[in-house]
């Protein structure tokens, strides 16, 4: 054969592969490259495109050197404030210990020492901690054991309710727009509005109900349990055989001015408590599901199911640790107090928006869990703007509060859920009055600009909405 032949007989030489663009340190194109490229869009069309460059308490600061005030604390995760000293030199010197962590055939030390903290704080009411790594793990936690402890499958959701984006957490989620895209739900749910005893009773009647999953206050709407509502709601689920869970991945560990959200309602008594979010101060995914020794007994039913339920890293000693911090500083620091004092100033600041803005509807909140609920002004021009906007997009009025906010004020907020005309503020608990009057004074601003139809404020919204559109 010859030379010519070979060469004619062999495969053709691949084209040399096409390179990925590079993006260099810009976290907004690598998040449009390689992870999501419609959030990276998003981000763009409000104004949130900005790279961050450090974070400490209750601010962040971007690659320009631009502090902002954090109104939103990771959803809730940053009850410490970012990068507490406290939690993160007591990790660095577990780090240094280089102590043995995950050997899963074990009893993990600080394990134990963070679930005799946690029951301490229920006065031992709850007597078994099962350990997770997120919220929504210690719901599909609290499904399964209420599945078992019962031997019943239905379970109780509130309206609006969320839990969570996991399979049985979706299938508990009272948004449809979270739940429509993936099929049937994996349970079988009844929904009841929330804070409405008579209703929460009808759907028990059947008395096949395994558990009632609920918010002390809600996170998408921020909607707060009326008085006696949980304490009514535990009663009627103890006549029913229904185990009664409170959800406070969200509400716990000083958010609301209690150490637990269920504690402002005193007679409430639940069988599960789910935890996460700020049990470790932002440092390491962790979660816990406090629940009663009856329910552990029916779980964890013999020898041989000693290990019937488990997660990976629900015991990893770095997790633990953080989480024995966090509880340090959250005491020491009287964070549940301070919840309650500026919670009550910045509610009672942006209430008094009521009296001089058509559009503020309703502030409310428990302790630094504030919502602030929008609804059609009074007068005829402003009333055109907010029906445009409404026809644009069910949430484009509160970024026309949002992106001032953030552009013009540098304060970082969120819609308080898909549909709503709600702002959600959950700082960390850290801030002080001088961040609280700064926030009232922000608010007040952007909305005494949109009364002002047609104005700037309106030009930017539609310019929003129109870049949107051509997207």
């Amino acid at each position: 054969m010859t030379q010519s032949m070979e060469i004619a007989s062999s495969p053709a030489p691949m084209p040399p592969a096409t390179p990925e663009p590079t993006h260099d340190d810009d976290p907004v194109a690598l998040l449009s490259a390689h992870i999501n490229p419609r959030l990276a869009q998003v981000l763009r069309l409000i104004g949130f495109d900005k790279r961050w460059h450090r974070a400490r308490g209750a601010y962040l600061w971007d690659d320009q050197g631009t502090q902002y005030l954090d109104l939103l604390a990771g959803y809730g995760v940053f009850n410490v404030g970012r990068n507490h000293p406290g939690i993160r030199d007591a990790l660095i010197d577990h780090l240094a210990s280089e102590a043995p962590s995950l050997v899963q055939l074990e009893a993990p030390l600080l394990a134990g020492r963070l679930a005799e903290r946690l029951k301490r704080l229920v006065d031992n009411r709850l007597e078994r901690v099962y350990f997770t790594s997120s919220g929504h793990e210690g719901i599909e936690t609290a499904i399964k054991f209420a599945r078992a402890a019962t031997g019943r499958s239905v379970f109780i959701r509130a309206s609006a309710a969320f839990h969570g984006l996991s399979s049985g957490a979706l299938a508990l989620n009272g948004t449809s727009s979270f739940r429509e895209p993936f099929g049937a739900p994996t349970l079988q749910v009844r929904e009841v509005a929330f804070n409405d005893l008579g209703a929460l009773e009808a759907a028990l009647g059947p008395g096949d109900v395994a558990a009632f999953i609920v918010e002390p206050v809600q996170g998408k709407r921020v909607a707060i349990a009326a008085p006696g509502y949980l304490s009514e709601a535990a009663r009627l689920c103890r006549r029913h055989g229904t185990l009664f869970v409170v959800d406070e991945v969200q509400t716990g560990l000083g958010r609301t001015g209690r150490m637990f959200a269920f504690e402002h309602d005193r007679d409430a008594d639940p069988d599960m408590i789910v935890l996460s979010k700020a049990l470790s101060g932002g440092f390491v995914p962790v979660g816990a599901v406090l629940y009663r020794k009856s329910i552990y007994d029916r779980v964890y039913s013999s020898l041989d199911r000693c290990v019937v339920h488990s997660s990976t890293f629900g015991q990893g000693a770095l997790a633990m640790a953080a989480g024995l911090a966090a509880l340090d500083v959250i005491e020491q620091e009287r964070l549940p107090e301070r919840a309650t004092r500026l919670g009550d100033r910045l509610g009672a600041g942006l209430s008094a928006l009521k009296q001089r803005n058509e559009f503020v509807r309703d502030v409310r909140w428990r302790g630094l869990m504030l919502g602030i609920e929008f609804g059609p002004p009074r007068s005829l021009a402003l009333r055109t703007g907010w029906t445009l906007a409404h026809k644009l997009d069910q949430s484009l009025f509160c970024q026309a509060v949002i992106m001032p906010l953030f552009a013009q004020h540098h304060m970082i907020t969120q819609v308080a859920g898909p549909g709503v005309d709600i702002i959600k503020l959950i700082p960390p608990l850290v801030i002080d009055e001088t961040d609280v009057d700064r926030v009232i004074a922000a608010f007040d601003d952007v909305l005494t600009g949109l009364l002002r139809f047609p104005g700037p404020a309106w030009h930017a919204l539609t310019s929003l909405a129109q870049n949107a559109l051509r997207s």
